[in-house]
């Protein structure tokens, strides 16, 4: 029976026949290696975060294009997908001699098996020269699988960023993706505010441009564009914590739990963060530690960072330990509902901004 032609302009989701895999569907004659300048034959993209493995993705079916030839985009549920049917599609010839791009989701569920991987490790030895294949996966575990995909292709991790790689991939992607650029000042309040995820940092970097006019986009533009949700919010606090002003911070105590509605919880994660950071910089400074490099390792940034590490410079690390062990027991005696939960955030809010003096 004829094959139902498939559009190339995406991939499109392929439904499989319920068979069982058979060997034979995987062997293949030995094929010399792919010529240099040609188009990968596989691929192995794997990591938590969807967007980098869709981004992957997108990148390998450009270089293909490159090539010149005609491109058949293909997609399977690996979950259900059996290894002969995508073999198949890899081995079938399309009408105009295009280049197929099979795509494998839930990469992990079909290679797994000891029937399973057999095949498909047989089929990576010996790869169909007019197909790529192309697995992704948010959880794998590496093994001989990986070492035959780099020898015909790209194996790439797609793992969420650090704080340090999403401020730098924010930088880069706006000027590749949007057309536009971002001070470093913006950059670093975005990935704050949003987390190291690509897609959503992606997501208001679009919006952020478009404010912008394709032009640089400011710290100005991130605050008044990207909004704090409820437990977000619960991290302002320790600005006003680093300062002498105790009544400011006082009233932004008070802001947050009568006027923004913040529950109390995130609220006392933020006094024991802000305490364990303080009394971590000073030990790692009297021990001589590289004040820059304790940035990224306590995740500190901007003014904040800095008034931490002041802090830190002038006061004992013993000092700092009773104030951590203080907003732990505060937690504690919250969690037991033993004593005034608001009353204690205010006392620990003067001891915080008696550091500051």
């Amino acid at each position: 029976m004829a094959k139902k032609a498939v559009s190339s302009g995406s991939e499109t989701p392929k439904t499989t026949r319920s068979r069982a895999p058979k060997a034979a569907a995987a062997d293949a004659p030995p094929r010399k290696k792919p010529a240099p300048g040609g188009p990968p034959l596989l691929a192995l993209f794997h990591g938590d975060d969807a967007f980098r493995r869709q981004a992957e993705t997108d990148k390998l079916r450009a270089l293909v294009e490159e090539t010149g030839v005609p491109i058949e985009s293909l997609r399977f549920d690996g979950a259900t997908a059996q290894p002969a049917d995508v073999f198949d599609e890899c081995r079938t010839i399309g009408l105009l001699q295009q280049h197929k791009i099979v795509v494998v989701d839930d990469a992990d569920a079909f290679v797994k098996g000891d029937e399973r991987r057999p095949l498909i490790e047989r089929y990576a030895s010996a790869p169909s020269e007019t197909a790529t294949l192309v697995l992704r996966a948010s959880t794998w575990y590496a093994g001989k699988l990986d070492k035959l995909i780099a020898e015909y292709g790209l194996v790439v991790k797609c793992d969420a960023m650090k704080l340090a790689e999403a401020v730098k991939w924010v930088s880069q992607r706006v000027k590749v993706e949007h057309r536009a650029t971002i001070d470093p000042e913006a950059a670093q309040m975005l990935v704050d505010r949003l987390g190291t995820e690509a897609g959503r940092l992606d997501s208001e970097l679009g919006k952020l441009a478009a404010a912008s006019g394709g032009t640089t986009i400011t710290a100005q533009h991130v605050r008044e564009l990207v909004g704090l949700s409820r437990e977000d919010k619960a991290w302002e606090i320790q600005a006003y914590l680093l300062k002498p002003d105790a009544q400011a911070a006082l009233r932004k105590l008070h802001e947050l739990l009568e006027v923004s509605r913040v529950d109390a919880v995130p609220i006392r994660w933020s006094y024991a963060d802000l305490a364990r950071k303080l009394h971590a910089a000073a030990r790692a400074l009297r021990a001589g530690a590289n004040p820059s490099s304790l940035f990224s390792q306590l995740r500190l940034w901007g003014e904040t960072g800095n008034a931490v590490l002041a802090i830190a410079r002038r006061v004992d690390p013993e000092h700092l330990a009773d104030l951590l062990k203080a907003t732990i027991e505060s937690d504690v005696r919250a969690k037991s509902g033993v004593g005034d939960e608001v009353r204690g955030l205010e006392i620990l809010t003067l001891r915080f901004a008696s550091l500051a003096q």
